[in-house]
């Protein structure tokens, strides 16, 4: 058996020194010699008393959940560069980031800004939203697995427990996973997981950044899991009466026991994150315009568009929240505005027929702006969205290279969509 007390190499890896230790393995500061790069490697011991079947399926899980973290290439994800066996252990070697973890900042007597809280928490939105995307799920979300860089990014680490929604495996054997104070309820019961369960655990570090204390806390493990299955948290503004009231609402609906009832997914939850960024009368405006630049930056239809051109389009639009159901559009109706789907689905419906479903990051609208002729079909919101709203008026005002970015991505969407007989 691997003495982990006094290793001094794993694979081709030095170790220099131990960085820390968690219930899942230990951590430590190493150094690739091929390229003179500093790394962190994660260690993990294989569970006690399993099988020889049991330790090799828990392998072969390992490496398939190892790779796809390490095709996650985000900001604010800390790379993955490498896994291996060695021995009697499985080790993940990543990015090795200079910083403190969050921990640091939930002492009641160490707390950031109300502002670097919301844009800690909108970091991490953006990271998740792009392992999310890309199928996989974190599951063990917390204020040790984030960090802070020196630059002040976010940096999310150890996906280590990770669920592939792709799969529908994970790298661990049926059980509760996770720490405690962060699971959500359904990870208690062992229900099936979704995205939505990292959001419950963004709510949690989000809480507690907020007051310096847990939002579940308790004497032991079992009083813990009761409380998040059975307990809603104190009141945010109880702790905090000098927040805005849009802070409660948000750690409701972020901390809600019926996945149903949070937030639909990252983006819809930093959208209320910027709102009251917004509310805060200290902060300028131009630093909330930043945040929602990095999150439209994202969109596919933003690819060929360049920052300065998408800061100007900003001033063309207006972020807006639609609720499930809602009637965007209406067939027959006269309006040369049109839009950007930055969250959610809706459904375009032509009379009582309905034709096809929109997702993330298309347009729609598009034709009447173009035309000037009465809208077509009609688009309902098939979940909560979060729309950017042009004004063709103010569109017009733009740069003609702008407008013309507009039209070649206008005519690229409409022949995909002939394409598709949509």
């Amino acid at each position: 058996m691997l003495d982990l007390q006094n290793i001094k190499t794993i694979g081709r890896y030095q170790i220099l020194k131990k960085l820390g230790q968690g219930s899942m393995g230990v951590v430590y500061l190493g150094k690739d010699p091929y390229i003179e790069r500093q790394v962190a490697i994660k260690i993990y011991r294989l569970p006690d008393e399993i099988s020889p079947e049991e330790a090799e399926a828990y392998k072969k899980k390992f490496f398939v959940e190892a790779q796809s973290a390490g095709r996650l290439m985000h900001p604010n994800i800390v790379a993955v560069y490498d896994a291996d066996l060695h021995q009697d252990v499985c080790y993940i070697t990543m990015e090795y980031v200079d910083g403190p973890t969050l921990d640091k900042f939930c002492d009641p007597d160490n707390l950031l800004s109300i502002e670097k809280v919301l844009k800690i928490a909108f970091g991490v939105c953006k990271g998740l939203e792009y392992a999310h995307q890309n199928g996989v799920i974190h599951r063990d979300i917390k204020p040790s697995n984030i960090i802070l860089t020196s630059a002040g990014q976010v940096k999310i680490t150890d996906f280590g427990i990770a669920y592939i929604i792709k799969r529908g495996q994970s790298t661990l054997v049926t059980g509760i996973f996770g720490t405690p104070s962060y699971m959500s309820p359904e990870q208690v019961k062992e229900e099936p997981i979704t995205k939505r369960s990292d959001l419950f655990s963004i709510g949690s570090v989000l809480y507690e950044l907020l007051t310096g204390t847990k939002a579940f806390g308790g004497e032991n493990e079992y009083s813990v899991l009761y409380k998040i299955v059975n307990e809603d948290p104190p009141h945010v503004l109880e702790l905090r009466p000098e927040l805005p009231k849009i802070f409660g609402k948000i750690l409701s609906k972020a901390l809600a026991k019926n996945p149903s009832q949070r937030y639909q997914n990252n983006t819809d939850f930093a959208y209320d994150l910027r709102l009251a960024l917004d509310s805060l009368e200290e902060t300028p405006k131009e630093n909330h315009d930043n945040e929602l630049l990095n999150y439209i930056q994202g969109l596919p239809f933003f690819n060929t568009f360049t920052e300065g051109q998408i800061n100007k389009i900003l001033s063309a639009s207006n972020v807006i929240k639609v609720k499930k159901g809602e009637t965007i559009i209406q067939e027959g109706e006269i309006d040369d505005s049109f839009y950007i789907l930055i969250s959610g689905q809706v459904t375009v419906q032509k009379g009582s027929e309905k034709l096809t479903v929109l997702k993330t990051g298309e347009c729609f609208g598009e034709m009447a702006y173009l035309t000037g002729e009465a809208r077509t079909a009609t688009i309902v919101s098939k979940t909560e969205c979060i729309l950017l709203k042009f004004s063709s008026t103010l569109l017009n005002k733009l740069a003609e290279s702008i407008q013309l970015l507009f039209f070649k991505n206008f005519s690229q969407t409409i022949i995909q969509r002939l394409s598709k007989g949509a």
